[in-house]
């Protein structure tokens, strides 16, 4: 009988386990998207990825990047939006953030900058 194959990623997830919120943050993600086809990598633990990509180090670090299974890089409220979208439970959130793009966007780069900063302040990286 042949071994079946892995189930193809459906999107790659870009995120920073230095900063204590967003590593919280995905921790409960991740656990409520067992069994999705999801690739979790860590920034801090891989800074090459940031050249394999042509992202900035410090882009990285601040906000959430997820690659779609299209090959789309999607950064912010919009990488949000498409892990909510396959998280069953909270497709209304990511809905909700695609239909209010005009705030949140602009909400998550507040707070995203902000938290940025606390880790820098902290020395977390």
């Amino acid at each position: 009988m042949p071994t079946p194959e892995p189930a193809a990623t459906e999107a790659v997830v870009y995120y920073n386990s230095a900063c204590p919120v967003c590593d919280a943050g995905i921790r409960g993600q991740r656990d409520r998207m067992q069994g999705c086809a999801i690739e979790w990598r860590d920034v801090h633990a891989e800074p090459e990825l940031a050249a394999q990509l042509g992202i900035d180090i410090e882009a990285l670090r601040e906000r959430l990047h997820v690659r779609d299974a299209s090959g789309r890089m999607l950064v912010g409220d919009q990488a949000f939006a498409a892990l909510w979208a396959a998280t069953p439970g909270q497709r209304p959130l990511a809905r909700l953030v695609r239909s209010m793009h005009w705030l949140a966007g602009p909400l998550y780069k507040v707070l995203a900058r902000l938290l940025y900063r606390w880790n820098r302040w902290r020395g977390n990286w």
